[in-house]
């Protein structure tokens, strides 16, 4: 679905929500649908059932598959909310972007 600037954090030793947080973003709404589409479906097929918020209006998108949350943004709802700054730190998620 081409994602732009997908990034994998670990939070295994940073929280308990999760072992993992995957931040992408889709270059317009409809993008950021498809792509969060695309993800729900092919985790499905491997039998997992996750739940997802931010839909219809797909400036972010949540995806709760169990131990890892995805996260798809158009670039400037990522821009605003910049969870890599909160998840990583300022100087790492700078150079992430």
């Amino acid at each position: 679905m081409k994602a732009e600037n997908t990034l994998t954090i670990d939070l295994r030793q940073k929280s308990s929500i999760g072992d993992y947080m995957v931040v992408s973003s889709g270059r317009s709404q409809r993008h950021v649908g498809s792509v969060a589409d695309r993800i729900v479906e092919d985790l499905k097929k491997v039998g997992i059932a996750a739940r997802v918020e931010g839909v219809p209006h797909c400036d972010w998108v949540l995806i709760d598959a169990r131990d890892v949350i995805v996260h798809v943004f158009r670039p400037e709802a990522r821009d605003f909310y910049n969870l890599e700054r909160m998840w990583i730190g300022g100087a790492a998620a700078q150079r992430a972007g």
